[in-house]
């Protein structure tokens, strides 16, 4: 995402792009309310009994998590009906999955069986998780989704990546809707690869114009005001329009940030991953859903949500308002 790409984000010109929906598939949180802390909470997703299920059948774990969670947000936005048929623009509406490690498991495993019995040692029901793209796939066949589908897997910066991705394919009018997905399974080959235990995470938001959300009756619950993804906090908070007039109620962050400055300086900082454990490519997606429930909570000021900073190779930050 170039500093262009981020101008057009805050030009008010530009069509106006809202979260209307939210889903999760999270241990340890129950509603997105929730992610204000402290975490864990009691109840919430479990995974035992929540990836069960016909049509929870030859699919990866990462797919189901993110199936579970695109299933809870389309809802949430009314775009479901009685049966959990789609019922907005099916033809227009996109499908961005965030996700580092995501279908990691099942490709070692298509890995190990080709090195142990060769390639007729593949199952023909195994094979298609091996795709990168599988995911957002597996979402976009669940809900009939004929829109763009795209996965993005760009280290720490991937979720916030993949809202301003979904948001941009609106505004140029690619797509009239977009269920963003956030998901990381645990598991062992992502333990390993991670050097400790990773987390169950899912996460989905649905994106619309706000005028469309206007016109059928919705609720909005936030919206996209700036984005940007540079090479320090300080470039990417100016690139996603982070002044002094527009004051920040609360900052998503898990690394302090050196250059800040003055911005931030007393500003209610939560940190997810210091309270979920590793996150990864669920991270930007889960603090848009915590953003939003601050903005709902009539709290002053509005939501900051950044990833990255001096230990990876960029930053990205994404502005809310209400």
């Amino acid at each position: 995402m170039s500093g262009t790409s981020t101008e057009r984000m805050s030009n008010p010109s530009t069509r106006k792009v809202v979260v209307t929906g939210i889903g999760l598939a999270l241990p340890g949180v129950a509603t997105y309310g929730h992610l204000l802390g402290p975490l864990p909470v009691e109840g919430g997703f479990d995974p035992a009994t929540g990836l069960r299920g016909r049509e929870m059948r030859h699919k990866d774990r990462a797919s189901r998590l993110a199936l579970r969670a695109a299933e809870f947000a389309l809802h949430d936005a009314g775009l479901t009906d009685a049966d959990a048929t789609f019922t907005g623009a099916a033809d227009t509406t996109a499908v961005v999955v965030s996700t580092n490690l995501g279908n990691v498991d099942s490709v070692c495993e298509a890995a190990d069986t080709i090195a142990r019995e060769g390639v007729r040692g593949l199952s023909p029901l195994g094979l298609p998780q091996t795709s990168s793209n599988v995911i957002a796939g597996w979402v976009a066949i669940g809900y009939g989704l004929r829109g763009p589908n795209l996965t993005l897997c760009n280290g720490t910066t991937s979720g916030l990546d993949a809202l301003a991705w979904a948001r941009n394919l609106i505004v140029a009018g690619r797509a009239e809707a977009a269920v963003v997905v956030g998901v990381e399974p645990a598991n062992d080959v992502t333990a390993k690869l991670l050097g400790e235990p990773s987390t169950d995470a899912a996460v989905a938001v649905v994106l619309e114009p706000a005028d469309a959300v206007a016109s059928r009756g919705a609720r909005p619950r936030a919206t996209i005001a700036g984005y940007a993804r540079a090479r320090d906090l300080a470039a990417a908070l100016t690139g996603a329009g982070v002044t002094e007039e527009k004051s920040i109620g609360l900052w998503l962050g898990d690394e302090a940030g050196a250059g800040a400055g003055h911005l931030l300086a007393g500003t209610r900082r939560i940190g997810l991953e210091a309270q979920l454990g590793p996150l990864s490519g669920a991270l930007g997606v889960l603090q848009c859903a915590a953003g939003a429930a601050f903005l709902e909570s009539d709290a002053p000021g509005n939501v900051l949500a950044t990833a990255g900073g001096p230990r990876h190779d960029a930053a990205a930050a994404l502005l809310l308002t209400p």
